[in-house]
């Protein structure tokens, strides 16, 4: 599955260790606009601390259990996109995303997550996706909704980050959706 380019100018591909500088980079350049969401950002204090990290997340895409991959454009690091987990006897995963705010209002996130949808409906034939978000991260919620993912409701209180809680909106498109 990975990689593959989503157009011209965008590429999704898995992070080698040789890469995890640069991805440290990508974090540490926008600590203060990840961690707004993140509650992981502040774990990251070194590029060391990516290693179990990426040993995982190759492991995850070996088992077939989702990945975690570099969204490139240009050539150039600006983010990631992921499958939590796919749950292959309901035919179910989850899609989690971040771009460095210079990158944001530009499609990269929505024209990847178009592209890996058809990847999942029709080269694995996943029944549903699901992503979820802060009720106030605005940015983050109008990915699904252009995509024309259907809000399912709102998770009170389910997340907590940092200091307070955080309501969850799901979305989900299923592949009757996608395909019509």
């Amino acid at each position: 599955m990975l990689p593959f380019q989503v157009n011209e100018s965008i590429l999704i591909k898995l992070i080698r260790l040789q890469e995890r500088d640069e991805l440290y980079t990508l974090i540490d350049e926008n600590r203060a606009h990840l961690r707004e969401w993140l509650l992981w950002v502040d774990k990251r204090q070194s590029p060391i601390d990516l290693d179990p990290i990426l040993a995982m997340w190759i492991q995850n895409y070996e088992d077939r259990n989702g990945f975690d991959a570099g969204v490139w454009r240009d050539g150039k690091l600006v983010g990631m996109i992921g499958l939590h987990y796919i749950d292959w006897k309901n035919k179910v995963t989850s899609i989690g995303y971040f771009l460095a705010e210079s990158a944001e209002g530009k499609g990269i996130i929505t024209k990847s997550i178009t592209r890996l949808l058809e990847i999942l409906f029709s080269e694995l034939k996943l029944n549903r996706v699901i992503i979820q978000c802060a009720e106030t991260n605005l940015k983050s919620r109008s990915v699904p909704e252009r995509i024309g993912f259907i809000n399912e409701g709102i998770s009170r209180e389910a997340q907590w980050l940092y200091d307070h809680y955080e309501n969850i909106v799901t979305y989900s498109m299923l592949s009757s959706d996608w395909n019509t």
